[in-house]
């Protein structure tokens, strides 16, 4: 292999690895990502002096948060419940609207969830209703919500995230560098010779 096509080669992976990225990035971030996950669930236990069998010992509580992780306003966000309770509180105060369905379940309706906003949702209910009873699904005009199991871990840093995504061009460059050298480098350094 001469020079001139082991140079254009590697040239060509490092802009071909480039341009894919692009494409890429821009198909799977330009358009509207919504997560749900759920903060905590509690049983709070009620002290009363005069306990009585008509009287609720506990009242149960949980946040639900909906997320719009994408870079494009999320329309008509529907929040499903099988059972609303009375007692919700939407945080922050945003307009939405409730929709009652004849088989006693509801859903909240958001008019637009713009990109990067989170809204949570706190519910108080009284047993034998738990939090697996209310919430349903979660969806927009789009699609359905991702539901995401939420675990504390420190996030990288912003150099540690520019030296993986370096390593990772130099990795993805390397691999269509071979594959272009071992598939094309016989036909290229015919037509430069």
């Amino acid at each position: 292999m001469t020079v001139g096509v082991d140079l254009l080669l590697k040239a060509g992976s490092v802009v071909l690895t480039t341009v894919l990225a692009i494409f890429i990035k821009k198909i799977l971030e330009d358009k509207p990502k919504l997560i749900t996950y759920l903060i905590h669930a509690s049983a709070i236990p009620l002290n009363s002096q005069s306990p009585s069998p008509q009287q609720a010992s506990q009242v149960n509580t949980h946040t639900f948060v909906v997320k719009n992780t994408g870079r494009v306003s999320a329309k008509n966000v529907r929040i499903g419940h099988n059972y609303l309770p009375n007692s919700f509180q939407v945080f922050p105060q945003i307009n939405y609207q409730i929709l009652n369905n004849p088989n006693g379940s509801a859903e909240l309706l958001i008019p637009v969830l713009v990109a990067g906003e989170e809204i949570a949702i706190s519910y108080l209910y009284f047993p034998p209703t738990v939090y697996t009873d209310i919430n349903s699904y979660t969806k927009s005009d789009e699609g359905f919500a991702k539901m995401v199991t939420t675990i504390p871990v420190p996030q990288p840093t912003r150099l540690a995230k520019i030296i993986v995504l370096g390593l990772m061009l130099v990795g993805a460059s390397s691999i269509v560098y071979w594959t272009a050298s071992y598939f094309f480098a016989p036909y290229l350094s015919e037509l430069i010779s």
